[in-house]
């Protein structure tokens, strides 16, 4: 019986140390802008009493949350792995793209749920104030998106800042776009229906978020990566009679993980073909899919040995 195991990494760890750098410096401006608005929307919307500047400045503190998390997770996640975290802290990225998630998730509904209120209760709007505060947040947005831009698909823990961020930059042109109703019109509903929209659009992209940091957390298969395409490829190969026990996963961004059981002709233990049996599987699935593996975990077995296990997975 035999055991392969191969581990790959896409360039150095001093290069992926210098790019994860540049990313947490990114996210400490943001943060910072952030954290700016949120003090220029609170007051505004305690002066103007606008519930889509109220909900934009809570949005912008969510995004402050977030952007804090993300902060903490760039420092972590390249750190070295050891006999307790055998990955490192890679996986703190999903952890705090989940919670960025829930935040934003929380925040939309929450505007949803007072938004419709106010259709029925509108409040009085001062309009060219609010317009005022509107774009003042939007500005901030627009230079943290530009921070960002450079990064946001780096890993999840970029991607989910930069959602956040775009998501109150649309709010921010939502609230100016309330004030402008509300000042051209007299029409006070408009407050609560940018609410809404500002509800629309941060719901769905938060529940994307949650579903794909869900997948990971839940060791789905990678996206785009066929596992019976996977067997099928493998069992082509020579002197490979069976695949059994086949799981892969995903790690953190870029770390997809694949481990199986093979079961192999008696000669490559007497014959001594099995490493460059293993060498093989480790190519075949590090280059012939759509979705490369270069982490894998491969048992050789002989059909004898198969049979004695208590158990297989599919």
């Amino acid at each position: 019986m035999g055991l392969g195991h191969s581990h790959a990494h896409h360039g150095s760890e001093d290069a992926a140390a210098i790019e994860n750098a540049g990313h947490r410096r990114r996210l400490i401006i943001a943060c910072a802008i952030t954290l700016s608005i949120v003090a220029v929307q609170g007051l505004g919307a305690w002066i103007t009493s606008s519930l889509a500047l109220l909900t934009d400045a809570v949005h912008s503190l969510a995004d402050s949350i977030g952007l804090i998390v993300a902060v903490i997770a760039a420092s972590l996640m390249f750190r070295a792995a050891s006999a307790t975290r055998t990955w490192g802290w890679r996986r703190v990225e999903i952890l705090a793209g989940l919670l960025q998630a829930a935040l934003l998730l929380g925040i939309g509904i929450y505007a949803a749920i007072e938004g419709i209120q106010r259709l029925n209760n509108p409040h009085e709007i001062l309009h060219v104030q609010l317009l005022i505060f509107g774009a003042a947040g939007l500005i901030g947005n627009l230079i943290s998106l530009y921070v960002l831009a450079g990064g946001r698909k780096a890993n999840f823990n970029m991607r989910a800042a930069f959602l956040e961020v775009l998501a109150d930059a649309l709010g921010s042109i939502g609230v100016m776009a309330a004030a402008v109703v509300i000042w051209l019109t007299g029409w006070q509903q408009a407050d609560a229906v940018a609410a809404l929209l500002i509800a629309a659009v941060i719901i769905p992209r938060a529940a994307l978020l949650l579903r794909d940091t869900g997948r990971i957390l839940l060791e789905f298969t990678p996206r785009g990566l066929d596992l019976e395409q996977v067997r099928r490829h493998m069992l082509q190969l020579e002197h490979v009679k069976e695949v059994h026990d086949l799981h892969a996963s995903t790690v953190a961004t870029g770390l997809p993980v694949i481990s199986a059981h093979v079961v192999v002709d008696e000669s490559c233990f007497t014959e001594g073909c099995a490493p460059e049996k293993l060498a093989e599987l480790r190519k075949c699935v590090a280059e012939h899919f759509d979705v490369p593996v270069e982490h894998s975990t491969f048992q050789l077995e002989t059909a004898a040995h198969a049979q004695t296990e208590a158990h297989t997975h599919v």
